[in-house]
């Protein structure tokens, strides 16, 4: 089975400041975020990896970027690594929006949710898995492959390999920067990592 290191981007300000960035356009990692980048390709400098694809949005590209230019390999963009879509979340502060009542609704029954103008969190899980399965598919048994996108598609995509109900998938923590590694085929599946973080800056959201 192929390996796929499912990374989540580096800081930017809007993770930064407790904003959900959504799928904003222009949504750059900060001083931060790029030392984050940096030491993630240091950490994995002599791994076998592949093959580098990436989220369109641009945190996860300059996330991707030293990662590839360290093992000499071009990002490849792929859509279905694009984070959720927020809808009218999109840009919001975090604070505010734990006062909505839909806030308990994506945390204790997301399975339920689609986000105002948005995507359904049960679609989104979907669309995440088979990108991921379309991926590995692609690979030899023992090929590395990272995949450089966002928190809750990570989560998600983890929640299902795992057989956890969807409605449990926030139990999960994906920290800035973190590595979450599983062997993947269409067969089975099994986990050997979840949020490694090499910088050890990254603390679990509240």
């Amino acid at each position: 089975m192929p390996m796929i290191l499912l990374v989540r981007h580096a800081e930017n300000d809007y993770t930064r400041k407790g904003h959900l960035a959504g799928r904003l356009p222009a949504v750059h990692l900060n001083q931060r975020g790029r030392e984050q980048a940096q030491a993630l390709a240091k950490v994995l400098k002599k791994a076998p990896i592949k093959a580098i694809y990436s989220s369109p949005l641009e945190r996860a590209l300059e996330t991707a970027q030293p990662l590839a230019q360290t093992h000499q390999l071009e990002v490849r963009i792929h859509p279905g690594l694009v984070e959720l879509d927020y809808g009218e979340w999109q840009g919001k502060s975090l604070k505010g929006l734990r006062r909505l009542k839909s806030w308990k609704i994506v945390q204790s029954m997301p399975s339920l949710m689609q986000f105002p103008k948005g995507e359904m969190i049960l679609e989104a899980q979907y669309r995440i898995t088979q990108t991921l399965h379309e991926i590995a598919n692609q690979y030899a048994d023992g090929d590395w492959v990272v995949c450089v996108t966002h928190a809750d598609p990570i989560k998600l995509a983890i929640a299902h390999f795992l057989g956890m109900p969807l409605d449990t998938y926030q139990r999960l923590n994906v920290g800035l920067a973190s590595i979450n590694a599983l062997f993947l085929d269409h067969q089975s599946v099994r986990l050997v990592a979840l949020n490694y973080s090499p910088t050890l800056w990254d603390v679990p959201e509240k």
